[in-house]
């Protein structure tokens, strides 16, 4: 099983620049993690007969954040997002909006193992989000990490 996580900090434009379809012909993965998306899976020129797409994109703001898994093996499942039971608990929603509506996690379910692929908030240049990160957003993601597991 071989398997790639990107920061692709947006999937157009690394298609338009040829980059992806050599990386995944030159490394064959089963699965491919795309964080950074900033794209709906609609805007997307990305065809890889291959593979099954999933993505979770921001609803908040387009061209925003977003995840994206393909896979060649159907999953048992996807899930976008926190649940609802952790984000009451850990209350993500800061002054930027929730990130939880901003496409960072998405989860698929397989036989053996879940890939979970995340993009986790940074603090910001001024620190403005690092509470956030720190207090919440952490704690959360290990919370749902575990719960899985």
């Amino acid at each position: 099983m071989k398997l790639i996580s990107w920061n692709v900090n947006g999937i157009r434009s690394i298609h338009r620049k040829g980059a992806l379809t050599p990386v995944l012909e030159k490394m064959k993965p089963d699965i491919v993690c795309l964080q950074e998306t900033k794209a709906e899976r609609y805007q997307s020129e990305v065809d890889l007969p291959d593979y099954e797409e999933y993505w979770n994109s921001s609803t908040t703001r387009k061209g925003y954040a977003g995840t994206a898994i393909f896979t060649k093996e159907k999953p048992l499942s996807i899930s976008l997002g926190f649940p609802e039971k952790i984000l009451k608990k850990y209350k993500l929603a800061d002054g930027y909006g929730d990130p939880n509506a901003e496409g960072r996690v998405i989860t698929a379910e397989h036989k053996d193992f879940f890939a979970v692929n995340v993009y986790t908030p940074n603090s910001k240049p001024d620190l403005s989000r690092r509470t956030l990160r720190h207090k919440h957003w952490d704690p959360a993601f290990l919370a749902y990490f575990f719960a899985a597991i």
